[in-house]
């Protein structure tokens, strides 16, 4: 990137991203104030080396960033969120199919759906949660996230399965418990 010095440079860089950097850190510390707290670390860490910055992307730049300081955070202040990760990998679960008109009743089922998917997304380990928010909430390529999570493309498409494969298994669990209180 190599923009010429200074504050300016840097807020056309890293400013853009500040949403998404947001964004992951409060998946993975849980609370808008860590996640506030985090930010404001990363992006006074960012700028103090941003002359060093000569990447293509500032925005997989920030998010490694963001990353580390969260992870760094966790460590310090909650190191039970860092437990390790389970190698199991949970059956695959078929995707329901959405069909018929939209209604209200439809519109308040779907942002229940919504706020049950964002429970069990927070409920993932963090190594599975910042996958599933980098690659479905942020849309990053397997190779951005690699380069921000510092780990090989396979680790994070295995992640990522693994993640997917959990989300499904316990959206299903919730979803068979929900029909025999029904019953």
């Amino acid at each position: 990137m190599s923009e010429g010095g200074g504050p300016g440079a840097f807020e056309r860089a890293v400013l853009p991203h500040l949403d998404a950097a947001y964004n992951l850190a409060r998946w993975l510390t849980r609370n808008d104030a860590d996640a506030q707290d985090v930010v404001q670390e990363s992006c006074l860490r960012a700028l103090r080396y941003f002359g060093g910055f000569s990447g293509e992307s500032p925005r997989a730049w920030l998010l490694s960033i963001v990353r580390h300081s969260c992870f760094t955070w966790l460590a310090k202040n909650r190191p039970r969120d860092l437990k390790p990760l389970d190698e199991a990998v949970a059956e695959a679960v078929p995707q329901s199919d959405a069909a018929g008109p939209t209604t209200p009743e439809r519109e308040l089922l779907a942002a229940d759906e919504r706020a049950e998917l964002d429970r069990l997304v927070e409920a993932l380990p963090a190594e599975f949660r910042e996958v599933v928010v980098l690659r479905e909430l942020e849309e990053l390529s397997y190779r951005e996230i690699a380069e921000i999570t510092a780990v090989p493309v396979g680790t994070v498409m295995s992640r990522l399965s693994r993640a997917r494969a959990r989300l499904r298994a316990e959206w299903r669990r919730r979803q068979g418990k929900e029909n025999e209180r029904g019953m």
